[in-house]
């Protein structure tokens, strides 16, 4: 399974980009580039979040076929001159939209589908959700709901007054902001996770850590029986007291340096 995900992930890397833009979203760049910089995931198609305003086939409610045309486009908040301007272009029924960022993210195991799932909602994306298909790919979508559509022609003819195109300017570049407000909860909330133990640490030691702790444990081992006498053994309640301090020293943070280590030698002695 770890071999077919590799190679899912290397073909799916490696193929053109289809989208309309050709390329990943700037604003979006980071996040996409840190889920591929991982074993577990990699990115399958992204948006960083867009007002657009397209045209399309009049007495149609289809506004995703593909002969619509698109009189605006942004990444970012847009002005009022914009979308007037997209508009004197319009000979069909115009169509104003705003569409929240979306991540569309493939993952090796189940447990990484649903570690996602829970930034995702806890980063106020509260459409997300998981899904395997019939190949067994396990797939998270990170989605939002805070969408904006609003018809605003009809055969090229403008339905509504300037003074309500100005009001939708100001609500569809709010919900822009919001966007990236979660955008980047989201990217602090998923460096949370991947850093934690649970997905790259599973070992509370690093290996050479647990060398050299076992060796001191081993020298401390020989001291108490070259020196240790009945006079030197501990009461019963220093005996609790040490349990205690051995316990609390093996739960340090596994970046603790050799000295740390060394101060816990006598809990063997």
């Amino acid at each position: 399974m770890e071999k077919t995900f590799g190679q899912w992930k290397k073909q799916c890397l490696n193929k053109l980009d289809l989208s309309k833009k050709g390329s990943v979203d700037e604003d979006i760049q980071h996040v996409v580039s840190l889920l591929n910089s991982c074993k577990e995931f990699f990115t399958t198609s992204s948006c960083s979040g867009r007002i657009i305003l397209i045209d399309g086939v009049p007495n149609s409610s289809d506004v995703h076929k593909r002969d619509c045309v698109w009189l605006f486009v942004s990444h970012q908040k847009c002005t009022f001159d914009e979308l007037m301007s997209g508009l004197s272009r319009s000979n069909g029924d115009a169509v104003l939209k705003f569409e929240p960022f979306v991540l569309h993210i493939q993952c090796q195991r189940l447990e990484d589908a649903q570690l996602m799932h829970s930034v995702a909602i806890n980063s106020g994306f509260r459409n997300s959700g998981l899904t395997v298909n019939k190949k067994g790919k396990i797939i998270t979508a990170v989605r939002s709901t805070h969408c904006l559509e609003v018809p605003l022609s009809h055969d090229g003819k403008l339905l509504v007054e300037h003074e309500y195109i100005h009001f939708l300017t100001q609500i569809a570049n709010q919900k822009m902001e919001e966007n990236f407000r979660r955008l980047q909860r989201f990217y602090q909330n998923l460096q949370a996770a991947l850093s934690s133990d649970r997905l790259h640490n599973p070992h509370p030691l690093a290996s050479q850590e647990q060398q050299d702790l076992s060796h001191l444990k081993e020298t401390a081992k020989i001291k108490g029986k070259m020196g240790g006498n009945e006079r030197n053994k501990p009461t019963v309640n220093k005996q609790r007291q040490r349990r205690q301090l051995k316990a609390d020293c093996y739960h340090e943070d596994r970046d603790s340096s050799l000295m740390e280590l060394e101060d816990c030698l006598y809990l063997f002695t």
